[in-house]
């Protein structure tokens, strides 16, 4: 019979052993290997039953076992020893915190312009229930601001993979959004994560028969996960409400999860408060229709503020005075923050300025398929005086979303947009990802040109603790470089080894679930083969990562694997999207080939990928393939994971792999761009591009073995890329990075723009935006020192410049005037431009133009050009392009200019 209700009955741990529930409860053990070895030790068979989760263990462990283990000595010197420890990690202090102390030292000298903290929540806020808000002269609790960095930063994002034992990621958004959480709590960097806890998780995934997907959503406990749930000093549970149209609430209650340092707070619609279509917003990750998924997204930007403020209130915890979104699904928080400040007496104008301050955005998609993108009407439904946000008007939310720029579309509203004009910094996640975003978004800052778009980049990177194999963590990076070649080629072995039995279990459960009998599986038992050259490729299922590229010239994919000197085997691992049925075509071909009797032995299709599989894949492989389609992978961080194990990448020059391949790393598979080629003849070329390369270099390479048979130069390429490029793809370089260029200056900003500076700022904006349409570039004069002949110039020659410029009623402090000058391309396009103020001289004249002059150098040999124009200038503007304004000269001015001669 099915029971009605399920609950956890939890053991009493004896006294001696309480320290396993504290570690149990906070997820550092997820990538401390010795809390972990030491929970194993509690029951092995139980350990491996759990799978490696030791809540589940806990809950099962005997009461006899339990009884032993509190008289076990040995034992209970390892548990203290490993409680200690994690008490000395919370406690201790870390990178962060000597920053903080050197920039104490050093004084108040760098911070930025000066100004009264913004209030986190402003004077008079209504709280949401279970909130404390501070008050206009409260001091939040905890260290006093340091002159640059934020006391707390609250990390925005609709998925975590923190542990297989949370299942609240569905890839690589996920992943990374668990390793900046992770890398933070090492360098004591004051994160506070915010998500959303989803009833089924991200669904599980097996095969047919016939090979086609098919979808599991196993039901999610939260009582048996690593959680706990706030509650009120008088023990009650917190509770969030949002409204929804026609005034219905819709509540949620908020569960915390301890990564080391960093608390983790998530929201749960399934609450009894709600009716049935309530609770079900938080049931899956990325599942239903439009309306779900805003729900989804604006309780965990609405909410999540509400649920933070409450978490603040209620531990004495700093308030955050950075706020960073993970992609523009939570962008809904900038609005929740504007509401505080609006409640709180300020204009909606002021309270923008001031949430823009302390936002910073970071955008993961390179293609705009892949944003959240909803109906104007939709979006329009869900806010005003009877749903969300009652004191903010409807059409200033929808003006924050709506694609009101060439290109776009007027009637959607889009989160990435909106996530843009609420964040005063924004960033893409690799060089080229940096680039292709500036080349996206350019239409928000119409005039400019996209290198000058305000968006920077930072390259992700990969927890080490999390994704290294124990033998090569133990080993430390600093040791390869002094391991024998013999020791170095024996350590990857063990690690293929081990692949290859994961693998073959996997297989055979995989089989059994399809339907197959015991009698037909004993070809299993030969599948893979440790000293065969063996090949990764796991991901999500999206068409751009080419899943079957790989099946183009399927005879030729057939010699590779069978190759009687130089053989091939190949792993691979993904989930398609429960609605994308082209993704799962795709799986389905892929497994179709695997399932032929010839070459199943060689290539194996492993289904159900996750983090706990992802741990296994990554070591056991020689090399790791990446195939999308240039420039469409953000950044790709799967590869990053394989490096730190010595596995050498072959890719597509894409996403990270762009920025730091070099021939010792591993391969870069040749990409047929341009615009003449089609998709089907840009496939082929790629293809058999990858084919040669695993032909003709990568195989001959691995088994080209020296007088004592190891293959010295291979072994060469794996030292390398343990020595010299895993210290580059680091979560902790990435988030140093986001500390130092991101939420340094984010939190300056914020300290800045207290209520009466952002008023000031937005009352500015308003005036300037009001006179630019009567701003102009009216006359430009160039005069060259010395002169030359026939007017080719010298190097080593000024150009001094004389520029009229109309203000339209502006002062000239409201603007700045520029030299734009650099090196043309054929079109005349300034490419690598320096950038020279030129100074007000006189003016208004009788025609109320200003005179601007200054000089220009001219240092660069070849063809040269230059041009002017006029920017807005306001101390507390973050970036020159902020406002979206510029003043160019007009064709006929620019004439008039005349030319320099190349």
């Amino acid at each position: 019979m099915k029971a009605i209700r399920r609950f956890s009955v939890r053991p009493v741990l004896p006294e001696p052993l309480r320290p396993l529930h504290r570690l149990a409860r906070n997820l550092r053990w997820s990538w401390h290997p010795e809390t972990r070895e030491l929970f194993e030790s509690v029951d092995p068979e139980g350990w491996r039953e759990s799978g490696g989760d030791p809540v589940r263990l806990l809950g099962a462990v005997p009461v006899s076992r339990l009884a032993d283990l509190a008289e076990d000595r040995s034992f209970l010197r390892r548990l203290t020893a490993a409680a200690d420890d994690l008490h000395d990690y919370l406690t201790g202090p870390r990178w962060y915190q000597g920053r903080v102390a050197a920039e104490d030292r050093a004084g108040p000298g760098a911070s930025a312009p000066s100004g009264a903290p913004v209030p986190s929540v402003p004077p008079g806020a209504p709280a949401p229930s279970g909130a404390s808000v501070p008050s206009a002269t409260s001091v939040p609790s905890g260290p006093p601001a340091p002159s640059g960095l934020p006391t707390a930063i609250a990390y925005f994002s609709p998925e975590f993979g923190i542990t297989a034992a949370l299942p609240q990621y569905s890839g690589g958004l996920g992943i990374l959004a668990g390793d900046h959480l992770k890398a933070a709590s090492d360098l004591g960097v004051p994160l506070m994560g915010v998500g959303l806890l989803y009833r089924h998780g991200y669904f599980r995934q097996s095969l047919s028969r016939e090979g086609w997907q098919q979808e599991h959503y196993p039901v999610l406990d939260p009582d048996e996960l690593p959680l706990t749930q706030l509650c009120e000093a008088d023990g009650r549970p917190v509770r969030i409400p949002l409204t929804l149209p026609g005034g219905r609430p819709l509540h949620a209650r908020v569960w915390q999860a301890q990564v080391g340092r960093v608390p983790l707070l998530l929201l749960d619609s399934d609450v009894e408060e709600n009716g049935h279509g309530e609770r079900e917003v938080t049931d899956r990750l990325y599942g239903g229709g439009s309306e779900h998924r805003l729900l989804q997204e604006m309780l965990l930007g609405i909410g999540g503020v509400r649920a933070l403020r409450a978490y603040c209130g209620l531990t004495g915890h700093p308030e955050p005075e950075v706020f960073h979104t993970n992609e523009g699904h939570a962008g809904f928080q900038g609005l929740e923050r504007i509401r505080e400040l609006i409640a709180g007496g300020a204009g909606f104008d002021a309270a923008h300025e001031a949430v823009r301050a302390g936002t910073v955005f970071t955008t993961h998609t390179p293609v705009p398929a892949g944003i959240d993108r909803f109906d104007r009407e939709l979006v329009a439904r869900h806010f005003g005086d009877d749903a969300e946000l009652p004191g903010i008007e409807v059409e200033r939310i929808l003006a924050l979303g709506m694609e009101t720029y060439p290109g776009g579309e007027p009637g959607l509203f889009n989160m990435a947009v909106m996530g843009l004009r609420l964040a005063q910094r924004a960033n893409g996640v690799s060089t080229l990802h940096g680039r292709v975003s500036r080349e996206m978004f350019a239409g928000l800052w119409p005039g400019f040109d996209p290198e000058e778009v305000p968006i920077t980049s930072i390259t992700n990177g990969v927890h080490a603790p999390t994704w290294t194999a124990p033998e090569v963590t133990r080993l430390g990076a600093r040791q390869f470089g002094h391991l024998a070649d013999s020791e170095l080629w024996e350590l990857r072995r063990t690690l293929r080894k081990r692949l290859v039995a994961e693998a073959r279990q996997r297989l055979y459960a995989s089989w059994r679930q399809r339907g197959a009998g015991t009698a037909e599986l004993g070809w299993i038992d030969g599948v893979l083969d440790p000293d065969v050259l063996t090949i990764g490729f796991a991901r999500r299922v999206p068409s751009y990562k080419r899943l079957t590229l790989m099946l183009r010239d399927q005879d030729r994919l057939m010699e590779l694997l069978l190759h009687p000197e130089r053989p091939v085997q190949i792993v691979v691992a993904g989930k398609a999207h429960p609605a994308d049925d082209g993704g799962k075509r795709l799986v389905q071909e892929l497994v179709r080939f695997a399932d032929d009797p010839r070459v199943r032995h060689r290539l194996v299709f492993l289904p159900d990928y996750g983090m706990g599989m992802a741990q296994q894949l990554y070591p056991g492989c020689d090399v790791w393939l990446n195939n999308p389609l240039r420039p469409l992978e953000a950044c790709g961080t799967s590869g990053m994971k394989a490096a730190l194990n010595g596995c050498l990448n072959l890719s597509v020059l894409d996403g990270w792999w762009d920025e730091w391949y070099e021939p010792d790393f591993g391969w870069a598979i040749p990409t047929a761009d341009g615009d003449a080629i089609d998709e089907t003849r840009r496939d082929d070329l790629e293809a058999a591009a990858l084919y040669d390369l695993l032909e003709q270099r990568v195989a001959p390479r691995f088994y080209d073995r020296g007088p004592d048979g190891l293959p010295g130069r291979w072994i060469a390429m794996v030292r390398r890329t343990l020595t010299t490029l895993g210290p580059k793809v680091l979560a902790g370089r990435m988030v140093r990075e986001y500390a130092e260029r991101l939420y340094a200056p984010a939190a300056r900003s914020h300290r800045a723009l207290n209520l009466a500076a952002a008023a000031e700022l937005a009352t500015w904006k308003t005036r300037i935006r009001a006179a630019w349409p009567d701003v102009a570039v009216d006359h430009v004069e160039a005069h060259l020192t010395p002169p030359a002949p026939g007017g080719a110039a010298e190097l080593g020659s000024t150009l001094s410049l004389r520029v009229r410029v109309r203000l339209g009623g502006l002062d000239p402090a409201d603007v700045e005037v520029q030299a734009v000058a650099g090196r043309v391309d054929d079109t005349d396009r300034i490419t690598d431009a320096t950038h020279v103020p030129l100074k007000p001289t006189a003016g208004p004249d009788l025609e109320g133009r200003h005179l601007y002059e200054g000089p220009l150098a001219l240092n660069r040999t070849g063809p040269f050009g230059y041009t002017v124009r006029v920017l807005p200038a306001h101390p507390l503007l973050a970036h020159p392009a902020e406002p979206g304004l510029i003043a160019i000269p007009s064709e006929a001015t620019s004439e008039a200019a005349g030319v320099l001669m190349r």
